[in-house]
This record gives structure tokens, C-alpha cells and sequence, in this order.
């Protein structure tokens, strides 16, 4: 089977295929509408994860475990298994969802947590990716305050995250409980990418907080094009305390309770960086805010 199959959530039985040779991401311009593009360059990152092969995950990830539902009824045991997650020889991190035909641990997957913190007050974090799509398969690509901290007092912020292959990302910024008085602290924004399948994307959160951690500003883009945008609410952690989670969850109530096909579905990461300022500027970061919409309440 072709390395792209497994990209578009397709499945074969028996054994996992080899490590991919190259995962060289296409050039095909996005199919979606743009509501903002922003021509200029990038500055270079404050940091970059480095995907080498002979080093382990370990070395930028802390790999949790785990078979107990994670608050969805999800299915998969999260494991440190390196059939689960590995570099490739051309520096791409995967994260692989296998549906095996043991019951014993019939659903494994990998959810890493990045050592390294967002660590400032401003600036963006951005992951081009290709993303598996099949029923009951939940990749995300998301912040959570680092431990310890309440959830979701604390705040959870969703830049990518698919599910039982819709190909529609989800961006999300979550705060406090979804019922009574918190029912206004949700903003969520659907988009629909056609060849989320076929593809890598690029998906970005930009942040602005003051110095004293209380307030700010978060921006989100797919593909440099302008998304959604939130305020930082009083009470959630300072951003700069924010570490990423890269995970495929399988099953669960998000997937309606769908479960995968057996087979394997991979979570490619083609790079994953922070950067001291979005592309544009921060004079371009406020104009962004101002003319583009905010995410709804749930």
C-alpha cells in the first residue's frame, strides 16, 4: 500500500507498513475560500522541534499512557510503543492509530505532550500536518496548560482536531464547564478543508497577553488564511505555561460511538515550530483581530 492510502485513512489487514521513505508534503493551493491572506514571510522560530530518526520521541515528547476513556469513553490504550510513535528517515514525526485483530489491545495510539512550553507572552504556534480521515479516528493537534492544572477551568485550546473522517476542522478555545453560568466561555469555529485527506496543512494559533497574564488576544489560520479569532479570558493559566498535545484518539462520544476498521491510521507531522511573531507582523496580527470573526458559543 502507498504511503499517501495510509494518509487518506484507508486500511490494510495484517502487520503495519514499513517506515515511510519520504513524506515530501504537495504544493496544491488550498480548495477553501480565504477571508485574509498574509504575503509576508515568517520570522525564523524561538524553537523547532527536530524529528530525527536515531533520536527518540522521548527527547522532545512525554508520552502519556493509558486505557481509561480520557473523559470521552474513548477506546484506544495509549502506549509508548514505537509501532504507535517514530521519526521517519526524512524527519517527519507519525502517530499511529493501530486497530489490531487481538482483543487483548485491540486499539493502541499515542498521545505526546511537548516538553517545551510556549514560554512568552506573544508570538505563534503553527504544525503543517497530514491528517488521517476514517470513521472513528480523532486526530488533534491542541494546548493544554502544563501540569498540574483543572480542567477545564484552566482552559483548553483546539487548533487542529478532525474526526470519524469529516474532513472539517474544529478550532476551539474551551473555558470552564459547558452548562450553567460558563455556557458563554466556548468559542468554536467548524471549516470545512475537502482534501484534508489528500494533503498536508498548515494550522496556526497566534497569541498576544499582557505582560501581567490577565486577558489577550488568540488568532487561529489554516494555510495563512485567517480562521477565527477569541479573547483570552480572565482565569485561564498565562499562555506562555501552555505546552502542545499531538494525539489520535479512537472511538468514544465525539465519534458517536464509531469505531475504526482494523488496519492503521497515521498522524503525520511535517513540522512543528514557535515562532517570535505570526507572518505579517504583529501590526498585521492586529488587523487580523479586528476584521475577523469570532468563534460561536456551544
Amino acid at each position: 500500500m502507498s504511503f499517501q492510502h495510509t494518509l487518506e485513512g484507508l486500511f490494510n489487514k495484517g502487520q503495519p507498513p514499513p517506515i515511510p521513505s519520504s513524506t515530501k508534503p504537495q504544493r496544491t493551493p488550498s480548495p477553501f475560500i480565504p477571508t485574509s491572506t498574509r504575503p509576508s514571510p515568517p520570522t525564523g522560530p524561538y524553537w523547532q522541534a527536530a524529528f530525527h530518526p536515531q533520536t527518540p520521541v522521548s527527547t522532545i515528547f512525554q508520552q502519556e499512557t493509558g486505557a481509561h476513556g480520557w473523559g470521552n469513553a474513548e477506546s484506544q490504550n495509549y502506549t509508548t510503543d514505537p509501532r504507535n510513535c517514530f521519526f521517519t528517515p526524512d524527519n517527519k514525526l507519525v502517530v499511529r492509530a493501530i486497530c489490531d485483530a487481538s482483543p487483548e489491545n485491540k486499539y493502541t495510539s499515542a498521545r505526546l505532550i511537548s516538553h517545551q512550553k510556549l514560554d512568552r507572552q506573544r508570538g505563534s504556534l503553527s504544525a503543517t500536518l497530514s491528517a488521517p480521515c476514517a470513521t472513528g479516528i480523532w486526530p488533534a493537534f491542541w494546548l493544554l496548560p502544563s501540569q498540574p492544572f483543572t480542567w477545564p477551568n484552566d482552559g483548553e485550546i483546539d487548533i487542529f482536531e478532525s474526526w470519524n473522517g469529516d474532513c472539517v476542522n474544529h478550532s476551539c478555545l474551551h473555558w470552564g464547564h459547558y452548562n450553567g453560568e460558563d455556557w458563554n466561555k466556548h468559542r468554536v469555529l467548524e471549516t470545512p478543508i475537502p482534501d484534508m485527506a489528500q494533503r498536508p496543512h498548515t494550522f496556526e494559533l497566534a497569541w498576544d497577553q499582557p505582560e501581567d497574564g490577565v486577558g489577550g488576544k488568540l488568532v487561529w489560520y489554516i494555510d495563512g488564511r485567517l480562521v477565527m479569532k477569541a479573547g483570552i479570558p480572565q482565569g485561564t493559566r498565562k499562555i506562555g505555561d501552555w505546552k502542545v498535545i499531538i494525539n489520535v484518539a479512537m472511538g468514544g462520544n465525539v465519534c458517536g460511538g464509531q469505531l475504526p476498521a482494523e488496519g492503521w491510521y497515521d498522524f503525520v507531522i511535517h513540522e512543528l515550530k514557535m515562532s517570535a511573531e505570526p507572518a505579517g507582523g504583529w501590526g498585521r496580527f492586529a488587523e487580523d483581530f479586528e476584521r475577523t470573526r469570532e468563534g460561536k458559543t456551544m
